[in-house]
């Protein structure tokens, strides 16, 4: 099943062919701000909705993030061998200070840069460079501590596109990685049970139609699992944390105006649009300043 969330707080069913939204809001009784954690957590079975005629158009309705606001976002760095070498080749950073989640574990980003696809990106500042890059993430479906890799598939959810935008700089990951609209998640959740093999599936990312990403989640350093295991450790995951797992290389800069068309196999696909601000790091800098 394809769950997404619509129109604020509606979750529904996409149908088969991705153009219809069967309306689960109504037909199961939910009436949570997260309709997708209520549905996890309580006891309801959408199957049998599955074949039922779509309430919407596609088109007709605001795609947003399958969660609205995670409790975390947890992301893995630099997952792909030929992102580390991209990496490092664009002097982001030195062979000396590259690092895996093996290394110096994982990084959060703030729920509240968490968008759905039909919001699209904005840039903050036209002088600072910022990047797309894509990624296949999952959704948690059981509170998780201290879980193995062999055990966390189980509780996994299912995986969704994620677009981790960056900006360049100085400052710290997770600074640079929560600004508004900076995790753009959708257009919809997938079952794990629908995935035969998440560490098997073909991820492609347009700009502009011109082919940037192209990657098999195969050469991901770590699986979904080992990031999981090691994510649980010393913190407890919990129903609705969304867990990214990284980008492979072809990250390049956004600019106003740019459209990107972000597909991972037996996922699906999300157009997003990307706007600027007339805004200036240099003149939006913090500032030394106090009380008169």
């Amino acid at each position: 099943m394809r769950f997404v969330r619509y129109d604020g707080d509606q979750l529904g069913l996409l149908t088969d062919d991705g153009e219809g939204v069967i309306d689960l809001t109504d037909r199961l009784g939910l009436d949570g701000d997260e309709p997708l954690v209520e549905y996890i957590e309580g006891d309801y079975d959408a199957a049998e909705y599955e074949d039922a005629e779509p309430d919407h158009d596609v088109d007709d309705v605001e795609i947003g993030s399958p969660v609205g606001r995670p409790g975390k976002v947890i992301a893995a760095p630099l997952n792909y061998e030929n992102h580390i070498e991209e990496a490092i080749s664009d002097k982001d950073i030195t062979t000396d200070e590259w690092f895996s989640i093996k290394d110096k574990g994982y990084f959060l980003k703030a729920p509240s840069s968490v968008v759905g696809p039909d919001h699209g990106i904005e840039l903050p500042f036209e002088d600072r460079r910022t990047d797309h890059e894509i990624e296949l993430a999952f959704v948690m479906g059981e509170e998780a501590k201290d879980v193995s890799a062999e055990e966390a598939w189980d509780h996994i959810f299912g995986y969704t596109i994620l677009l981790d935008i960056s900006l360049r700089g100085d400052q710290d990951r997770s600074n640079r990685k929560s600004y508004d609209s900076f995790t753009v998640i959708g257009p919809c959740v997938v079952t794990a049970d629908e995935i035969d093999d998440p560490q098997d599936l073909q991820m492609e990312l347009q700009l502009n139609g011109e082919r940037r990403q192209y990657e098999n989640t195969g050469d991901m350093v770590y699986t979904c699992a080992d990031v999981v295991q090691y994510a649980s450790l010393g913190a407890t995951l919990e129903v609705g944390d969304v867990i990214t797992t990284g980008t492979p290389e072809g990250v390049s800069e956004l600019h106003d105006g740019d459209t990107i068309d972000a597909e991972i196999e037996d996922v699906g696909s999300m157009t997003v649009d990307v706007t600027g601000r007339d805004v200036s790091y240099a003149d939006a800098n913090v500032q030394k300043g106090g009380q008169e």
